[in-house]
């Protein structure tokens, strides 16, 4: 992770909410206690780790809340209320609350329920009766077919997590790859999810025209005062992971059940980090277009990061901001 110096904190929408107590308050009560006790250098280090940490946490407001709504489902009986019916009830309520308190907007909730579209569709098929990848074994009155309808909220919990990051850590792409060759991969990638149970599997072949594609493009973020960066290929593969931990979470508390789990949990094996990280890549390319960070409106996108950077001090202003980069 490479040192880029620093950029000027942003007003972006929603993100003065959770800026202003992790990036103003925290060092006030931390920072200057770690220097006392193991110097300025290293107090800053561990420092922007536990900022760094505390932002992916809030990024993951609304997987964490539909987690924590999960593992207590269980525990609660309405009458003629079944539990994945309770989840549908509950993630919706999550996002109404998430959109009253400014953390996302409805131009994002528009993109969200792509996800749930695109989520839907997969489930669709992989847990139909020629397929079986997996089941959910309770009822629903909230379902289509095979598929509660909370599931879409599963898939759009991924896309909730790349927004808040990229309003949180301030983030910014460079030598990011054409729209068509991008939109054409992401295509390929979810065609393969579908097709890989009459053909050969794609995957990694399709891993590697990830590697190809994304090999210069780096996102730069910012999580004190220094911007740094990574290759966004490593960012898709460590989202990947962290999603796996959250699938065997899900799992364990009977979100959805895979074959080999029908007579008692058992871990989702590693294999399925790459299957992630794919859907990682069709999340991050459909946020990224909302975010016009395309090449033809790079240039675009610098003047505006500039303008939210500035103080808010007209509508017309904040106007700009929620559409240059919301």
């Amino acid at each position: 992770m490479e040192d880029r110096g620093e950029r000027p904190h942003s007003n972006l929408p929603g993100s003065n909410l959770v800026n202003s107590s992790i990036a103003s308050r925290f060092p006030l009560l931390i920072e200057p206690m770690l220097s006392r006790l193991l110097g300025p250098r290293l107090a800053a280090a561990i420092y922007e780790f536990l900022v760094f940490g505390l932002k992916q946490a809030a990024a993951c407001v609304f997987a964490g809340s539909f987690l924590f709504l999960l593992a207590i489902s269980s525990h609660i009986s309405i009458p003629g209320l079944a539990r994945y019916d309770f989840l549908f009830l509950g993630a919706i309520a999550i996002q109404i609350v998430l959109v009253a308190v400014r953390l996302e907007n409805w131009r994002e909730v528009a993109v969200l329920s792509l996800f749930h579209l695109v989520g839907i569709g997969l489930e669709l098929y992989k847990t139909s009766p020629t397929i079986r990848s997996w089941s959910y074994p309770e009822p629903a009155f909230f379902h289509l077919k095979t598929v509660p309808l909370y599931s879409g909220f599963m898939y759009a919990s991924v896309a909730s997590y790349i927004m808040q990051s990229w309003r949180l850590m301030r983030l910014r792409l460079t030598e990011f790859p054409s729209f068509t060759l991008a939109v054409g991969l992401s295509a390929a990638i979810y065609a393969n999810f579908f097709a890989n149970h009459y053909m050969v599997d794609l995957r990694w072949p399709l891993a590697a025209c990830v590697l190809l594609l994304f090999r210069r493009t780096q996102v730069n973020f910012i999580v004190t005062s220094k911007e740094r960066r990574m290759p966004l290929a490593l960012s898709f593969l460590l989202i990947g992971f962290f999603i796996w931990i959250a699938e065997n979470i899900a799992t364990y508390f009977g979100a959805w059940q895979y074959p080999h789990q029908k007579r008692q949990w058992a871990i989702v094996g590693p294999t399925k980090i790459s299957s992630w990280m794919l859907l990682v890549i069709i999340s991050f390319i459909i946020v990224a277009a909302l975010k016009e960070i395309f090449p033809k409106q790079q240039e675009v996108f610098s003047a505006d990061e500039e303008l939210v950077a500035m103080p808010v001090q007209s509508d017309t202003q904040s106007d700009t901001e929620d559409t240059a980069l919301a």
